[in-house]
């Protein structure tokens, strides 16, 4: 690969995408990425000035951290998104993790289009392994007892709640998994878990560790009341979450939401994946239309 990049913000999953791309031969410049970049090129934000469309611009996971703002955690000051998008080239490519209308819109205003490697499935395969290695280490920091026969409930069982399955059940936790789609609880029975329909939970007080994974409020009042007071829970779904964290709290339950796990757990798995997912994007565009025409 001998393509040209610039990374705008990020966590340091961006910082190690950076790394990996020039240990790959690919000239990078960073904006917004902290000082430890600055051996291959860090430039002021507000000096972002490609050269040619050729030069692809990859923007963070997710790339807003509030309207109108870079997601730039590891910058100093604010970064507003608006110069950055303004000093893009049109037809150049942009990339970017969890791209809604919000940044849709004001890119197609500039002739710009940002295309979603977070959407893909690769990537979301990839992020499932870091995350269910993070939900593990999280609960073994915050259990006063071993996963091994622990008793665990994971609620959903699309990609993150299967990694998550099979990990805690590979360390010898007695693992239930509910989930709505039937399809979903035969395969997971089928790897020899315990299975429960989403609408049929009964038993809640015998768990003590409780694993979300919906993308829904699946653990409201009335679940959390039917859970022992001892019981941790782990929210791995994105915001909102899937819990009522205020209940959580009137009840005395721990609750942690727990997101970007890959980022926080394994920075260099997460950037390698990313970068993966932006070399096979490139190569179907590739193929499509040749970059920069």
């Amino acid at each position: 690969m001998n393509q040209s990049f610039w990374i705008a913000g990020g966590d340091a999953r961006q910082l190690a995408l950076a790394k990996l791309l020039v240990l790959d031969g690919c000239p990078v410049k960073t904006l917004a990425l902290g000082s430890e970049p600055a051996a291959f090129g860090a430039v002021p934000v507000d000096r972002f000035c490609p050269q040619s469309r050729d030069e692809v611009l990859i923007l963070p996971l997710p790339v807003c951290s509030a309207p109108g703002m870079l997601h730039a955690p590891l910058w100093s000051t604010p970064v507003p998104l608006a110069p950055i998008l303004d000093a893009a080239l049109p037809g150049q490519l942009i990339f970017g993790g969890k791209v809604g209308e919000e940044i849709q819109a004001p890119a197609a205003a500039r002739g710009l289009t940002v295309r979603d490697y977070l959407g893909r499935e690769e990537l979301a395969i990839a992020n499932a392994v870091p995350t269910a290695e993070g939900a593990v280490q999280l609960a073994m920091e915050k259990l006063p007892i071993t996963i091994h026969r622990a008793t665990v409930l994971i609620l959903g069982f699309g990609r993150v709640g299967m990694a998550t399955a099979q990990r805690f059940a590979a360390l010898g936790a007695r693992v239930t998994v509910a989930a709505r789609r039937y399809e979903a609880l035969s395969l997971a029975e089928s790897m020899g878990l315990e299975c429960v329909p989403l609408s049929g939970l009964t038993r809640l007080s015998s768990y003590q560790l409780v694993v979300n994974t919906i993308p829904a409020p699946v653990l409201d009042r009335t679940v959390l009341n039917r859970l022992r007071p001892d019981c941790l829970i782990l929210d791995l779904a994105s915001n909102p979450g899937g819990v009522d964290y205020a209940a959580a709290q009137a009840l005395g339950l721990e609750a942690v939401h727990a997101l970007a796990l890959p980022g926080k757990v394994a920075p260099v798995t997460a950037g390698s994946a990313i970068q993966n997912t932006i070399y096979h994007m490139l190569a179907e565009l590739e193929r499509e239309v040749p970059i920069g025409t």
